[in-house]
């Protein structure tokens, strides 16, 4: 994360995403250019090497807005695919769950996606819940490929981007601590999971399920022939799978 070029000034960097931010909101144009500016920016204030913002708005509902790179990516989807890591706690304590060797903490905490993240070049991870006042919008990760700490500054610095981003996720107007998702702002962000919610009502009309039970029947089946919960909804959706293989 060193190099001979100038290192930004947190507080300059952090002004200016909040000013994209607001002007995104305000003009209601795309909001995953300030985004990505945000993961970007993490990777230049902070010893990480990646980051990516979802919303979530429940455990089983949950869409990556941005990821910058093929890692972190993986991190979400894995996450996703398992129902479980350290993204998902963060969202559901409301608390910064901050994982500074993954080989080590992870294994205890969160077993399967340690083991799956076996091989891959990450370190430690970061994940922060994105809260507007009463309102827990999504969740942000960020990575490194070495264990090692965040800094009580480095902390406050991701932090404070976390305030951005869910002020981001939470939409226009997004008036004071009170302010809920705007569900048209809602409809208007990209999402990558339409084959999923697909795969998951097929099951619902095939096994007469409820949906929570629907999802984690493809995922236990994703588990068990050990592949990511998206390329088995993509299978089911495009008929190269039928709902009834998923068994109960």
């Amino acid at each position: 994360m060193s190099g001979d070029h100038a290192v930004p000034d947190p507080a300059v960097s952090l002004e200016r995403l909040r000013a994209a931010v607001a002007l995104a909101l305000r003009e209601h144009i795309d909001v995953v250019d300030p985004l990505a500016r945000l993961c970007q920016a993490c990777v230049q204030l902070l010893p990480v090497d990646g980051a990516s913002v979802s919303l979530m708005t429940g455990t089983d509902q949950r869409e990556t807005i941005y990821a910058s790179d093929a890692v972190v990516d993986h991190i979400e989807t894995l996450q996703f695919s398992l129902g479980e890591g350290p993204c998902f706690e963060a969202f559901t304590t409301g608390r910064p769950v901050l994982v500074t060797d993954l080989a080590a903490d992870a294994a205890t905490a969160w077993p399967v996606f340690a083991a799956q993240m076996a091989d891959r070049p990450v370190g430690a991870i970061f994940a922060f819940p994105l809260v507007h006042g009463a309102a827990r919008v999504g969740a942000m990760d960020l990575y490194r490929t070495r264990p090692g700490w965040l800094t009580p500054p480095e902390l406050a610095i991701a932090l404070q981007v976390a305030d951005i981003a869910a002020a981001a996720l939470i939409g226009p107007p997004a008036a004071g601590p009170g302010a809920e998702i705007d569900e048209e702002w809602l409809a208007s962000l990209p999402f990558h999971r339409e084959h999923v919610h697909q795969a998951t009502g097929m099951l619902i009309a095939e096994h007469r399920v409820p949906a929570g039970q629907a999802l984690a029947l493809l995922r236990g089946y994703a588990f068990a022939t050990g592949r990511l919960v998206d390329e088995v909804a993509a299978d089911l959706v495009n008929r190269r799978l039928h709902p009834r293989e998923i068994a109960q």
